[in-house]
């Protein structure tokens, strides 16, 4: 959660809620599992009304997802940020690197969420939705990077579903390692997938 001082009053109070409902829908849904909790329950263990919860999210399923959202929000900005002259793969490779980062760094938090996620139909079809997004996006900056009109060319969105696409697969392994007490480091995953990757992703980009 941001507390920067450029926010106002009402902003960090948004968010506060938001969070306090983010929080309460992940420990009750840790518990007792994705169809038996309620939304009335998750509003009532953050101590707010579900006029309040309704507000923010438009469904138990949205108050989930946006535990990963808000992560795949911030890859078009890394690759933005990447160096104008690096090569493709280890510009997006930073890129879908950043969510994957906080995952580690966070794992007893994140890794419950993640199987959750990726194991409940509701929430998986709301989670690839995001994923698409999210593939729309890179396809747009790296295309800009490139000077290349993906309307045109090929390259830029077959790159942007191949960064997904190895994006998908390490959370898929994290997680179904996570089952048996020996979990991967999703960023460790992330750099043997883009190994495979890179020599197709350069090879094509500076043909």
């Amino acid at each position: 959660m941001s507390t920067r001082p450029d926010l106002s009053l009402a902003q960090r109070k948004r968010q506060l809620v938001a969070t306090e409902l983010t929080e309460a829908a992940l420990q009750l849904l840790a518990l007792n599992g994705f169809d038996a909790v309620t939304v009335d329950e998750i509003a009532t263990t953050a101590g707010v009304s579900k006029r309040t919860f309704f507000r923010y999210f438009a469904s138990k399923e949205d108050v989930v997802v946006q535990f990963l959202a808000d992560m795949g929000a911030d890859m078009r900005a890394g690759l933005a940020a990447r160096p104008a002259g690096e090569r493709p793969s280890e510009a997006l490779l930073h890129a879908v690197s950043v969510p994957l980062t906080v995952c580690g760094d966070h794992a007893e938090r994140a890794l419950p969420v993640v199987r959750l996620i990726l194991r409940t139909p509701a929430l998986l079809a709301r989670f690839l939705e995001h994923e698409a997004r999210w593939r729309e996006e890179l396809t747009e900056e790296l295309a800009e990077r490139l000077g290349l009109d993906p309307g045109v060319e090929l390259y830029p969105r077959l790159a942007a579903g191949m960064a997904i696409a190895a994006f998908d697969t390490v959370l898929h392994r994290w997680s179904a390692a996570g089952d048996a007490g020996g979990a991967e480091d999703p960023t460790a995953l992330i750099g043997r997938a883009f190994a495979l990757l890179a020599p197709a992703l350069d090879r094509e980009a500076l043909a």
